[in-house]
C-alpha cells in the first residue's frame, strides 16, 4: 500500500506538465473510447486500427515511432495492443493519458461481459451469427492495409523485406509465442549486424516524460507484487486476495496476449471451482462478439464469482502488470532506441513486427474469415472502402457485419 501511494504522488508529480502540453486525458479517453467500441478481430486487427487511427488519422505518432512501440510490446508478457495503447496515451498525456487509454479501449467489451455474466444477452443473438462472421471478415481488411502501410515504411530495401518473409514463415512454422519471440531477437542481431542505422528523425523522437527513477519504481511494485502475492496467498485465508493473485500472475506471465491466455485463465478458475467449465466455454463464446482487448474475459470471470466487485478486481489485477511493465521499459527503450548500433537492431526487429502481422493475416484472421469466394468479395469491398474510400473504419465495420449478415441468408 505504500509503495502504491509512494508511486502515485510520484507519478503525479512528474506528469503534471505532461497533461498540459500536447494533450489531455478527456482527449485521450474520446479516442480510446471509439477504438473501445469498434476494435473487433483480436490483438492483431486492434495494432491495424491503432495505427488508422493514431499515426493516419491523429498523427499523434509517425510510423516508425509506432512500429518502435509494437516491437516492444511484443518483448512484454501480457495484450500487446493494449500495451501499445497505454504508451501512446503515456506520449500524448502523461500516464493519466495510459490511464485514459486503458479505460476507453477496456470498458465497452468490459461492461458488455459483465452483463452477460448477469444473464442479459447483450449480443443480440448466436455466436455463429452472419454478422459476427461479418466481424470477422472486417479484420481481414483492416490487418492487410495495416501490413501494406507498415511495410512501405519498415520494409523498403530486400534485406528488410526478407527478413518480414522469414519472420512470417518462421511463426506460421512455429505458432506460439516463443516462436515470435525468437523471431524478433534473431532479426534484431542480424539488423544489429547488417543493417545500417537510420537516424530519427525529430519527429520520430517520442517524449513519453517518464523518468527512469518512475521506471524502477514500477518494476519494484511489479515484482514485489508478483513474488510477494503467493506468499501472502499461503499465510492468509482470503478468497478475494486469491483471485487478485491468481489473474495478476496470469497477466503478468502470459506471452502473446490474445487467445492465449485462455487456457491459463481456465485452468485458475475452473480447478478451484471458482467458475465452471461450462460458464467458461459459454464466457469465451460471447467474448468473441466483442470489440476490445480479450482480456476483458476477466470482467465476466470476476462477476461470476463476486458480482460487480469481483468484475472490477479480476479486471485490474490481469491489467495491472500491463500497466507496470509498460510503464517501467519506457523510459529505458527511448533511451536505448537513440542508440546508432540499436537503431540497426531495431530496424531488423521493426521489419520481423510487419512479418508477424502478417502471418496472422493468413492464421488465425484469414483461415477464420474467409471460406468461400463470396466472403473474399466482402473481404475486398472492406479493403477498397478502408484503403481508397479513406472511410472511416467504424463505418466500414458496420457496413461489413451488414454485409456477414446478408451472406447468411443467401
Amino acid at each position: 500500500m505504500l509503495e502504491g501511494t509512494f508511486l502515485a504522488k510520484t507519478l503525479a508529480q512528474e506528469n503534471l506538465s505532461a497533461v498540459r502540453s500536447d494533450g489531455s486525458f478527456l482527449e485521450v479517453l474520446a479516442v480510446a473510447l471509439r477504438l473501445g467500441l469498434t476494435s473487433f478481430g483480436g490483438p492483431v486487427a486492434h495494432l491495424g486500427y491503432f495505427r488508422d487511427e493514431y499515426v493516419v488519422r491523429k498523427k499523434w505518432l509517425d510510423e516508425q515511432s509506432y512500429a518502435d512501440l509494437v516491437a516492444l510490446c511484443q518483448f512484454l508478457p501480457g495484450p500487446a495492443s493494449s500495451q501499445v495503447g497505454m504508451a501512446i496515451g503515456i506520449a500524448r498525456a502523461g500516464l493519466p493519458g495510459a490511464l485514459a487509454a486503458w479505460l476507453g479501449f477496456t470498458l465497452p467489451s468490459a461492461l458488455a461481459l459483465i452483463l452477460f455474466a448477469f444473464g442479459v444477452n447483450a449480443l443480440g443473438g448466436s455466436i455463429d451469427a452472419g454478422w459476427l462472421h461479418g466481424l470477422k471478415i472486417v479484420a481481414v481488411a483492416v490487418v492487410a492495409q495495416a501490413v501494406w502501410g507498415m511495410a512501405k515504411g519498415l520494409c523498403p530495401d530486400r534485406q528488410r523485406a526478407t527478413l518480414a518473409i522469414l519472420a512470417a514463415i518462421v511463426t506460421l512454422g512455429w505458432p506460439s509465442a516463443a516462436g515470435q519471440l525468437i523471431s524478433l531477437a534473431v532479426a534484431g542481431i542480424v539488423g544489429w549486424l547488417f543493417l545500417q542505422s537510420t537516424a530519427l528523425g525529430e519527429q520520430a523522437h517520442m517524449q513519453f516524460r517518464v523518468s527512469k527513477r518512475v521506471g524502477v519504481i514500477a518494476w519494484v511494485i511489479f515484482f514485489a507484487l508478483l513474488l510477494g502475492l503467493p506468499v501472502l496467498r499461503q499465510l492468509t485465508a482470503n478468497r478475494t486476495l486469491d483471485v487478485f493473485d491468481s489473474f495478476f500472475r496470469v497477466g503478468a506471465l502470459v506471452f502473446g496476449g490474445g487467445h492465449v491466455v485462455l487456457p491459463l485463465l481456465q485452468a485458475e478458475v475452473v480447478g478451484p471451482g471458482w467458475v465452471t467449465n461450462e460458464q467458461f466455454i459459454a464466457g469465451y463464446g460471447a467474448a468473441q462478439a466483442v470489440p476490445g482487448p480479450l482480456f476483458t474475459f476477466s470482467a465476466y470471470l470476476g462477476a461470476l464469482i463476486n458480482g460487480w466487485p469481483g468484475a472490477i478486481l479480476t479486471l485490474v489485477a490481469i491489467f495491472l502488470p500491463s500497466f507496470l511493465l509498460v510503464v517501467g521499459a519506457l523510459p529505458f527503450w527511448d533511451l536505448l532506441r537513440r542508440n546508432s548500433n540499436f537503431q540497426s537492431a531495431l530496424s531488423g526487429i521493426n521489419a520481423a513486427v510487419v512479418g508477424l502481422l502478417l502471418a496472422a493475416l493468413y492464421t488465425p484472421i484469414w483461415t477464420s474469415a474467409v471460406h468461400v469466394p463470396a466472403e473474399f468479395a466482402l473481404a475486398l469491398v472492406a479493403f477498397g472502402l478502408l484503403m481508397y474510400w479513406k472511410l472511416p473504419p467504424w463505418l466500414v465495420v458496420a457496413l461489413t457485419a451488414t454485409g456477414g449478415e446478408l451472406l447468411r441468408w443467401f
